[in-house]
């Protein structure tokens, strides 16, 4: 049976998010789901998967279910599927944040960038007065990125601020375009900078892996795979699973 596997995310105000985890948990094991969930006083964030009608359920009882009562009615959602489970066990955990940077200025509830569809973002990209910003790991960008991206060559995202306060101007960087794998780390970066006075702002809505599922290969400006952090590995156009004996013989 193919597995099917949901990313997704939603920065939003969760005060009660410690009560929140046991229910949650309970929700996940009885749909028979493994991966791993964060909650934290800004939202969630997590990738989970199972059998494709639970997932779908689960899905749904996230964005309408009582649980969250409406909270999460702007869920960024990303499927897709894997040819064997890809998690070995189902992780719900507590944070300060559902991804860490450590700038309590940035506040993605408060400003955000603005976001640009897969469709519309070669555009974008391919504009000269556009900075393209890469903000993932580097090991990450070393397995694919989009053509003409700068990488921050930075081990983890906290280390994007002092990137930012050392290489980036809101005098000379007056466009900047943003990326990573869900939209996630791309969205709080954009509200960093937005507090750091930078005026015009864009990310990528869906990331990296919503541009790879609907943009056709030959229309492509992405190069390379997209690692994801599962036992998958990495993905291709379509969302293909990386071919793990052709990547062994590498």
């Amino acid at each position: 049976m193919i597995t099917k596997v949901c990313a997704f995310y939603q920065f939003a105000a969760l005060p009660d998010y410690r009560e929140l985890r046991e229910p949650l948990r309970a929700l996940c094991a009885g749909l028979a789901l493994k991966g791993s969930v964060l909650l934290a006083e800004e939202g969630i964030n997590g990738t989970i998967a199972g059998a494709p009608e639970a997932i779908d359920t689960f899905a749904h009882e996230l964005a309408h279910g009582a649980l969250f009562g409406g909270r999460l009615n702007s869920l960024e959602l990303k499927f897709s599927t894997a040819e064997a489970m890809p998690f070995g066990r189902l992780k719900v955990r507590l944070k300060k944040e559902i991804v860490t940077l450590g700038d309590a200025a940035a506040d993605p509830t408060r400003q955000v960038g603005t976001y640009v569809d897969a469709n519309e973002w070669n555009a974008l990209i391919a504009a000269p007065d556009t900075l393209v910003l890469d903000t993932r790991n580097a090991f990450e960008v070393a397995m694919g990125t989009f053509e003409g991206a700068v990488d921050p060559d930075i081990r983890s995202f906290g280390q994007f601020k002092d990137f930012s306060a050392q290489k980036l101007d809101p005098a000379k960087h007056r466009r900047i375009a943003m990326f990573c794998t869900g939209g996630i780390r791309c969205e709080k970066a954009s509200a960093h900078l937005l507090a750091r006075g930078f005026a015009e702002v864009y990310h990528l809505k869906g990331g990296i892996l919503k541009y790879l599922e609907v943009v056709p290969e030959a229309q492509s400006r992405w190069r390379g795979e997209c690692f994801v952090f599962d036992e998958r590995v990495a993905l291709g156009h379509g969302l293909r699973e990386r071919d793990k004996d052709a990547a062994r013989d590498e």
